[in-house]
């Protein structure tokens, strides 16, 4: 029983470990993305200084994150309430698939029961 735990403790750990890294390489993305966009943006306007250019840089980088954030963190809520709806589904499907099979065995049942009473009182 030990073992099971720790290595269920591992593959937890693991799990989380690996969601953690893709979470990083994700927004890392994002932020690649962004400066990308920032430089984009900056070469059109040529008008501005480079102090200029690293401040607008920066500011459109910060809001492009939290856009980023946001619209994951909303992902995640709606994924977790997805999984909910789901496994409240799931449960319902479950119990109806349980009462049928229950009514089944009532019903073979009580034809076998009817059908070793008919046995029953031909043989006699």
């Amino acid at each position: 029983m030990i073992r099971g735990r720790v290595r269920r403790s591992h593959a937890d750990h693991a799990s989380a470990l690996a969601a953690e890294a893709e979470g990083y390489l994700l927004l890392r993305s994002h932020y690649d993305d962004a400066r990308r966009e920032a430089g984009e943006l900056c070469a059109e306007m040529p008008w501005l200084t480079t102090a200029q250019a690293e401040d607008l840089a920066h500011h459109y980088c910060e809001r492009r994150m939290l856009l980023a954030r946001h619209m994951l963190r909303v992902t995640v809520q709606r994924a977790d309430q997805l999984c909910q709806e789901y496994e409240i589904r799931y449960q319902e499907l479950r119990r109806a698939l349980l009462k049928r099979h229950a009514a089944s065995a009532s019903a073979v049942m009580a034809c076998a029961a009817g059908v070793g009473a008919a046995v029953g009182v031909l043989t006699r």
